[in-house]
């Protein structure tokens, strides 16, 4: 697989991550202490699992469980920035014709 496709999947995946993660901020706040019972606000959580998972397990012990997404969140932006300037750069070294 190329590695211009490959960057491009990791900053697609990363966006839609993102996506869900502040989705599901915004619908908790608006939704209060009911959130849990919100199906739509369980379906982010579902698609935020893979990714909060991972930020707990990098983040220190000190970090409160409520925090963690935002630790993911954050950890999300580092990769999808990371992502965007190696696609960037590909695409200068290649030729920007060929990255369409």
């Amino acid at each position: 697989m190329h590695m211009l496709t490959i960057a491009s999947l990791i900053k697609l995946v990363a966006e839609i991550a993102l996506m869900s993660l502040f989705g599901q901020w915004v619908l908790g706040f608006l939704a209060g202490a009911r959130k849990d019972q919100n199906i739509f606000y369980q379906v982010l959580k579902i698609m935020t699992r893979p990714f909060v998972s991972v930020a707990r397990l990098v983040s220190p012990r000190i970090v409160l469980d409520r925090h963690v997404p935002l630790v993911a969140f954050v950890l999300l932006v580092f990769v999808w920035v990371g992502a965007t300037i190696y696609k960037i750069q590909t695409c200068i070294q290649i030729g920007v014709e060929h990255c369409k």
